[in-house]
């Protein structure tokens, strides 16, 4: 992790805000980790709690933007917007740099009508990942969903489940051993493996 650009004018959110809300969810599976990059921001948790509570507001608005024109008023325009091909469906995939993780893009998916599909974060294109052939290599923060479904379907089916909550995925998925697990993420990023309930 490297620092942080600095925040919107005027009290506006701005990346580093952004920034805060990520952390903000991720406290719920590492709270160290969490709070280890919140100090190292210099952030108080006050002061997170209060970025948390008027992102949920400007979501939750009734006059709230599409989840493209949210980001980009938080995060100024995309780095990349890539055209992709979903069965017979066209989509854009938006995605913005993370100071917090230089390798990892958040990539806003949307469908022909401009309706957000997925927001989560992602490999950037020219940054090399994780080597995962065991649940050793699985390091809180360390991949994305799309990189231990990829890697773990060499050992087994792997299924996505429900998340519970937005911006939270899990996949089932089997070790290396035979054993079953579940991968849990947090806005895209792995945070630990728990046992198949």
């Amino acid at each position: 992790m490297v620092g942080v650009a600095a925040g919107g004018a005027g009290g506006a959110l701005g990346p580093r805000e952004f920034q805060l809300v990520l952390l903000r969810r991720m406290a719920d599976h590492q709270p160290g980790l969490a709070e280890d990059a919140r100090i190292a921001m210099g952030v108080s948790l006050t002061a997170m709690r209060e970025v948390n509570r008027r992102w949920q507001a400007m979501v939750r608005s009734p006059r709230a933007r599409g989840a493209v024109n949210r980001y980009r008023s938080v995060l100024g325009p995309p780095a990349a917007v890539v055209r992709r091909t979903v069965g017979d469906l066209e989509c854009e995939a938006h995605q913005w740099r993370v100071p917090l993780w230089p390798d990892l893009r958040l990539e806003v998916v949307t469908g022909p009508d401009g309706t957000a599909w997925n927001e989560w974060l992602v490999r950037a294109p020219d940054a090399p990942g994780p080597s995962l052939g065991s649940a050793d290599d699985l390091a809180p923060w360390s991949a994305t969903v799309d990189e231990v479904a990829r890697a773990f379907a060499a050992f087994g089916p792997v299924r996505m489940l429900d998340g519970g909550a937005p911006h939270r995925a899990r996949l089932s998925l089997t070790l290396p051993d035979g054993t079953a697990r579940v991968a849990e993420f947090c806005w895209g990023l792995f945070q630990g493996l728990r046992e198949t309930p």
